[in-house]
């Protein structure tokens, strides 16, 4: 599958820790606004579903999980 844009609701994970907002890499997230640019707006939520950061991330620092069975290319 060829990488492709995060879309709106995606569930992505952080690349590299982002220390100002206390988000460290791995942490999971979803996309909450659509995604223009270089970017996108990821909500963080604590295990209550609290949110604790909202950043606009560079797209780069963004990977997309994937949930389910998919045939590797």
């Amino acid at each position: 599958m060829a990488d492709r844009k995060p879309q709106l609701l995606d569930v992505v994970a952080l690349l590299r820790d982002l220390p100002e907002l206390r988000l460290r890499r791995g942490q999971v997230g979803a996309v909450v606004d659509d995604v223009e640019g270089e970017t996108a707006l990821v909500e963080f939520t604590d295990s209550e579903g609290r949110t604790i950061a909202l950043p606009t991330v560079p797209l780069r620092d963004l990977l997309i999980l994937n949930y389910g069975s998919m045939a590797a290319e």
